[in-house]
Order: C-alpha cells, then structure tokens, then sequence
C-alpha cells in the first residue's frame, strides 16, 4: 500500500482514524502553484514512508475544506492521533515542508494527550 492517497468524503475520516500521522494538502487543478506543488508533496511521501500523504482536491470535495475552513489555496494540515497541530496557507519549497514534517514529527503531543483524557473522562464542559 502506498502512503500516497486521494482523500475524498469518503475515506478522510476513516484515513485520519486509522493513521497516527497523516499530512494533507489541499489543492485545485487550476492552481498553479498547487500543481507546482505536487511533486515535493509526492517525494516528501517517498522520503516519509510512515507518514500518510493525502490530497483533497477543493474541487470534487468542497465539504473536507468547508469543514477544516480551508479558504485560501495551497493549503495544507497537519494531523497527529486525530488532531490538527500545524496548518500552512500559501506556496512553500521542499526545505520548508521538510522542516515542517520534522517539527510535526517532534511535536510534544502531551497537551492532545490530557484533552483526550478529559474528554473520555466527560470533564470538559
């Protein structure tokens, strides 16, 4: 199975259940620099092999970014065990999203932690 996945309505949530990291870029076949893009999104995948690398494209399923409140294009999230941590809007090289992937990959997640506790706990309000 390859780390590299078209996410649609239908699979996003499941995706994003089963795969402790997964980073997600938002594109459109008529942005450029989206399609620019693609190929450092697609070799970050190659470098990255535990990571899963997912493209929504705005097009077909405006409701993934409606729901993440995706306005501006290129755009990608980063999520760690279910939880957003980082989101990025605009044009970025392959040095910058590599220094991305390693910060999110260092992220202290002790925070997502004591939320999902307390949230299994029934302790927010």
């Amino acid at each position: 199975m390859t780390n590299l996945v078209t996410l649609t309505k239908d699979n996003f949530k499941k995706t994003i259940e089963e795969n402790p990291f997964v980073i997600v870029d938002f594109w459109a076949p008529w942005c450029d620099p989206c399609v620019a893009f693609t190929p450092v999104f697609e070799a970050a995948a190659k470098k990255n092999t535990d990571i899963i690398f997912g493209m929504v494209d705005t097009e077909k399923d405006p409701e993934i970014s409606e729901y993440f409140q995706v306005e501006k294009i290129p755009g990608l999230l980063v999520i760690r065990e279910k939880a957003g941590i980082h989101a990025q809007v605009g044009e970025i090289g392959a040095p910058a999203f590599d220094e991305i992937i390693k910060w999110a990959r260092d992220y202290d997640m002790s925070t997502v932690h004591d939320y999902y506790k307390k949230e299994d706990n029934n302790e927010l309000h």
